[in-house]
Order: structure tokens, then C-alpha cells, then sequence
């Protein structure tokens, strides 16, 4: 499985905005450094809490900052761009970072950003769907693409430059509580982020009813899906301590959800509250796993049965604590958890297991042979 970190980001306004992005960037440059697999950065243009407006831009300077992690959008917002540059966007970042991007794309993470686009609502998943079929006809081929839509133009279009990534780097549409990202899935065989794990009101997601839309779209159009390019995207917090992570976190989440999720997007608490009791609220019925790194490896390890095996999973970059205890967050759930879905301690506990049954043996053949040769060195000085 693969981990990495979902950054929309989330950032409460009143903040320096600019030390807010350096800070977004620190996070990635430590992320790459204890491993984590990949990072998803947003594009937003409204509410005043996730200020990323071109994720593209902002993941080419994470890129010279880093070395190993792989960087993708979460997501391009399809209808507010023409095809031709986003995918000629996203091909120069390929060449830039030699091959480390994946391309995520969706319909828009607000209506206030569409709103101000003059883009009604009920027009941002066909505008996808049309976009996100261009986007791929360009990256795969270069026969002259000609289309007149009514809302973008293009004509004998070819791009110049082709993916660094073959066929071209990979392709995650977002899914979130309607059908429609899933069958975005099955009809083109791209991967899938899924960006809930509940629905607005409250109840889980059915996870695995979704992926079976995705299964049942991609057998009528022949497109082949993995379940190893599907990441499912949840909120954690853990520590070293169940006390303390829900002390540190406590009102960095009630703000993340009161006042960001019901008070400035209008999807209502899915939990009743009060305020100081949130986070518990929201972790006892699933929607976050918060508590120390046994608890994400229970909380994963459901996720799994629930899903029937997805190939990623995504922790959301939220701020709901100091940035240092958030920082040993991350390294906790690499040292400690990550491991245990990667099969990387199986050679370890295996070797250990091994050592521990020989133990006995090994202690007296040490034995014997420190004594056979101090006999030896005996004899020796003796003769």
C-alpha cells in the first residue's frame, strides 16, 4: 500500500497567507524525508481557508525541494480550463520532475469558485466528463484533435510535447458521494481518489458499492481498472497517546468542521456536538481515526474490509494541532504504521523470530567456543 498526505490545504484565514504556503511547503520537503510515497495538492479560488490556486505551479517548487516523494493534483478543477492547457500543463511538469506527477482532476471543489466563473452547478460534471476525455485523447496521440464544444474550442490540436511518463503520467479522478467520479473511472480506466469516507448526512459512504460502479462502467467500455490506483482520502491525527492526541487536536478539529466544513461550505456537522466534543464524536462513528498508531492501523484495517482493498490511502493535511506535534504525527505513521501494510517487517520479524527460537543454542555454542578457545590459548602458553 501507499501513503501520502492529501493537501488541500487548510488553512484558518487570518493567517499570514504567504508564511502559510511556505509552511505547506516545509510539510512536503519533511514528508519526502520520512518516506511518504506521495503528496495530492488542490486548487481552490474561494472560501479563504485553502489558498493553492494553481497546484501545478506550486508542486514545480516543491519539486526542486525534493527528491523521492511523487507529487500530484488533487485536484485540477477540469471545467474552469481549457484541455489543451491543462494537459500541456501537466506534461511540462512531467518533463520538470522527471516523471514524478500524477494527474488528478475533478469538477470543482467549490461552488463559489464556479459561481464566479459564471459556471452554473448542474454544468461542472458534464463539463468534466468532456474535458477529461480531450485531456487523454491529447496526451495519447498526436492525430489532430478537432472539437467545438460550448465552452472551449480546438482545432487540428496536437501537443507538442509528450509525456515524459508513458503512456502519460497517471490519471485519478475524484469521487466523493455521487456516481459520477466512478464512472468517470470505468469509462477511461483511470485511478481513483476518493475524497470521503461519509456523506453529508453522516452516514458512511458505501466504498465498495462505489468501486462496483466503476467495475460495471469499465466491462461495458472495455477499459481496465486496478484496484491499486485507488486512494481513499481520510482525516487523521494520531500521537503517541490516545489522551493526547485528542487533547492536541480537540479544537483545531471542532474549527475544521464547525467553522470550514458547515460554516463556510454550508455541509452541516454530521454530529451533534458541542464543540469541545467533536473530535470524539467524529471518531467514534468513523469519519476520522484519531488516537495513537494502533488505532490508525485498526482504523485502516477497516477501511480495507469495508472497500474489499484499495492501493493508497491519503491523510489529510490539516493543521488541527502545533506544527511540531503534527510533524511527529507524520513521523509516528511512518515508523509505526506504514510498515505494517508495506510488508517491509517481514524479513525483520522473521529474522527476529529465527534469532529468538536459537536463542538457547546459540548462547551455549557461544559458550563453547569462548571456552575452547581460551583452552587453546591455555595450551598454547603453557607449551
Amino acid at each position: 500500500m501507499r501513503f501520502g498526505v492529501f493537501l488541500a490545504p487548510f488553512h484558518e484565514p487570518g493567517q499570514n497567507p504567504t508564511l502559510s504556503l511556505e509552511r505547506d511547503l516545509e510539510l512536503i520537503v519533511r514528508l519526502d524525508e520520512l518516506g511518504y510515497d506521495e503528496v495530492w495538492v488542490g486548487e481552490h479560488h474561494s472560501t479563504g481557508w485553502e489558498t493553492i490556486t494553481s497546484p501545478e505551479l506550486f508542486l514545480a517548487v516543491a519539486a526542486e525541494r525534493t527528491r523521492h516523494i511523487r507529487l500530484g493534483t488533487g485536484v485540477v478543477s477540469l471545467p474552469y480550463h481549457h484541455p489543451l492547457m491543462v494537459a500541456d500543463r501537466i506534461v511540462l511538469l512531467d518533463h520538470l520532475t522527471r516523471g514524478r506527477v500524477s494527474l488528478g482532476v475533478g469538477p470543482g471543489g467549490h461552488i463559489t469558485d464556479a459561481l464566479m466563473l459564471g459556471i452554473e452547478p448542474p454544468d461542472l460534471r458534464p463539463r468534466m466528463a468532456e474535458s477529461l476525455e480531450v485531456v487523454l485523447r491529447l496526451m495519447t496521440s498526436t492525430e489532430p484533435i478537432t472539437v467545438e464544444s460550448d465552452w472551449f474550442t480546438l482545432r487540428e490540436a496536437v501537443l507538442q510535447l509528450r509525456p515524459y511518463q508513458r503512456p502519460h503520467p497517471p490519471v485519478f479522478v475524484t469521487s466523493m458521494e455521487s456516481p459520477a467520479g466512478m464512472v468517470q473511472a470505468g469509462t477511461h480506466g483511470t485511478g481513483v481518489l476518493s475524497l470521503a469516507v461519509s456523506k453529508a448526512s453522516g452516514s458512511p459512504v458505501d466504498l465498495s458499492g462505489q468501486w462496483r460502479i466503476a467495475e460495471e462502467v469499465a466491462a461495458e467500455s472495455g477499459a481496465t481498472l486496478d484496484r491499486a490506483n485507488w486512494r481513499i482520502t481520510v482525516p487523521m491525527y494520531i500521537a503517541q497517546t490516545r489522551a493526547e492526541a485528542f487533547a492536541q487536536a480537540r479544537e483545531g478539529a471542532a474549527a475544521f468542521l464547525l467553522d470550514y466544513t458547515q460554516g463556510v461550505t454550508g455541509r452541516p456537522s454530521p454530529v451533534p456536538g458541542p464543540r469541545e466534543k467533536v473530535i470524539e464524536q467524529m471518531a467514534e462513528r468513523g469519519s476520522w481515526i484519531v488516537g495513537t498508531p494502533d488505532d490508525a492501523i485498526a482504523g485502516i484495517e477497516r477501511l480495507i474490509e469495508e472497500t474489499g482493498g484499495f492501493g493508497g490511502l491519503a491523510v489529510w493535511g490539516h493543521e488541527w494541532a502545533e506544527r511540531e506535534q503534527i510533524l511527529r504525527g507524520h513521523e509516528l505513521f511512518i515508523r509505526d504504521v506504514a510498515p505494517r501494510f508495506q510488508g517491509s517487517l517481514d524479513g525483520i520479524m522473521a529474522s527476529q523470530a529465527i534469532a529468538q527460537a536459537r536463542s538457547q543454542e546459540a548462547h551455549e555454542r557461544r559458550t563453547d567456543a569462548v571456552e575452547r578457545a581460551r583452552r587453546a590459548h591455555a595450551d598454547k602458553s603453557s607449551g
